[in-house]
């Protein structure tokens, strides 16, 4: 792949080729038969405002090596925040250490599925500007301008505005002879506008542009053109008429409910009940920290009815401007795209290399991720995403007017679900009532309750190729010590039938 923009030449300064061969080769020497090596280093900046004002500018710079080995088929891991030769040599003598006292209590010895070597491969994520070489004192005038917009607007008493940028950059090298720079940018904007007026009760609503894998350019490039940027201008000015209307909205009327859901809504219910059940290591049973464990059990792989036929979800290590996207992951696996879940039946998982060896597959998919180099890589999710109809291009108007009386439910907000991926329920930002196939209003106070399964299984349509959207969060988190990974999910709108809804003010009263 050739790179939009070139690797720092500040990292590719760092002593990158030297600390490899000086760790690999201490680790072979001491009896290694896998050793990896990966310099990480994590930029970020973190910045917030109230109500046009600077509460927090913080920015972050974490860098050091880490080096993993396999001795006598146990794994040993070690990091470090030296750059120096005699640092990865160190490192790599720790980890073999760390290996030689773990391997009388493994009984499972590591096997890795094989994959080729990548010599000097190179991959830069696809952003036009970089945000870390953008003036703080600019954005901060941005965000400030975006909450001034807001604020002028009756009705709305406080806004919040931030955004947070991160720079990643990494450097693998094993023994195999794979040696790969990477360096990706992502950033995650937002608004919020707060009501606390009186008789008419205290809401808020939000910006519902996604995190997403761009740059600077994300916040100041033309969203009404067909590149994916987002239209700023335009939801800021229609937040205070859509908060006001939801704050004098009645309660929604609780029972089975046909829901269309709009993929900013419905991003995060495939990130709950697909994206995490679907991780190899959960459905196993070996990894259950932060979200428990799996329903969908590899004995069910090839014959669980996930779903409805409709149902198409893959997974992607490729997806253009994902937050999981890569070159390669962190155990040296070129990223690829494969089925999760197909015609409503579960076909697959995600995998890194130990785990596609345990299901008897030829190739890992490439999941392994650490989110800095103090860290161990472990199985993490990739750009998990239902697919759109590809023979009917559905727009979100012509689900609605397939509903006589239902509900249109757009953006995240809270949700709940069990440790077994299968019972949740989620809220949004925005529900609009459907009444003979046309929207009549907000209603507010809505949650919607299933179990895996059936909310799938009563997923009747989807929309089309222009309806698709991609969705994510900055702040997955897994493992233990914890490790946090930014992932997207892209799904078209969607129409489901005799869903349950709660109405959350009741149910809070009660």
């Amino acid at each position: 792949m050739t790179p939009v923009r070139d690797v720092d030449a500040d990292f590719l300064a760092l002593p990158l080729h030297a600390l490899a061969d000086a760790a690999l080769t201490a680790a072979r020497a001491a009896g290694a038969t896998h050793a990896d090596l990966r310099v990480h280093r994590v930029l970020t900046q973190s910045l917030h405002l109230r109500d046009g004002a600077v509460q927090s500018a913080v920015d972050g710079r974490a860098v050091g090596l880490a080096v993993r080995v396999v001795v006598d088929g146990t794994w040993g891991f070690a990091s470090g925040a030296g750059l120096r030769v005699d640092d990865a040599v160190a490192t790599a003598s720790a980890a073999v250490r760390v290996a030689l006292a773990l391997r009388d209590l493994n009984r499972d010895p590591v096997i890795l599925a094989p994959e080729p070597v990548y010599e000097n491969a190179v991959r830069v994520s696809d952003y036009a500007i970089d945000p870390f070489e953008v003036p703080t004192a600019e954005k901060t005038d941005l965000l400030a301008d975006w909450s001034a917009r807001l604020s002028a607007a009756d009705g709305v008493d406080h806004v919040t505005a931030s955004v947070q940028q991160v720079k990643e950059q990494t450097f693998y090298a094993d023994l195999a002879g794979s040696r790969i720079t990477q360096q990706r940018v992502r950033l995650h904007p937002q608004l919020e506008a707060v009501s606390v007026g009186g008789d008419a009760g205290f809401d808020s609503m939000r910006t519902l542009a996604p995190p997403t894998g761009r740059g600077w350019e994300y916040l100041v490039g033309d969203g009404a053109g067909p590149d994916g940027l987002w239209d700023w201008d335009d939801e800021l000015a229609r937040i205070p008429d859509w908060l006001r209307e939801k704050i004098a909205a009645p309660g929604v009327e609780p029972g089975p409910t046909d829901l269309v859901i709009d993929p900013t809504n419905l991003w995060l219910t495939i990130h709950e009940s697909i994206g995490h059940a679907t991780e190899y290591d959960r459905a196993i049973g070996y990894e259950a920290a932060y979200a428990g464990t799996s329903f969908a059990t590899p004995d069910r792989l090839g014959t669980l009815q996930y779903g409805s036929p409709v149902m198409h979800v893959t997974a992607d290590r490729t997806e253009p401007h994902g937050l999981a996207t890569v070159g390669w992951d962190d155990d040296g696996v070129a990223a690829q795209s494969w089925d999760l879940v197909r015609d409503g039946v579960l076909v697959g998982y995600q995998l890194d290399r130990v785990f596609a060896h345990r299901l008897g597959l030829d190739r890992s998919n490439g999941c392994s991720y650490a989110d800095s180099a103090q860290h161990v890589p472990i199985q993490r999710m990739a750009n998990v995403s239902l697919q759109p109809d590809p023979a009917v291009d559905r727009t979100v108007d012509d689900l609605i007017a397939d509903v006589e009386h239902g509900v249109y439910v757009v953006g995240d907000k809270s949700w709940s679900i069990d440790m077994q991926r299968y019972n949740f329920q989620f809220t949004g930002q925005r529900f609009f009532r459907i009444e003979n196939g046309r929207l009549a209003g907000q209603v507010r106070d809505l949650a919607y309750q299933a179990t895996t399964t059936e909310f799938w299984g009563s997923m009747e349509a989807v929309g089309g190729p222009s309806t698709w959207r991609l969705g994510g969060a900055f702040n997955c988190g897994k493992a233990q010590p914890g490790q946090v990974a930014a992932v997207s999910h892209g799904c078209p709108a969607a129409l489901f039938r005799g869903v349950n809804v709660l109405n959350t003010r009741t149910e809070g009263d009660r």
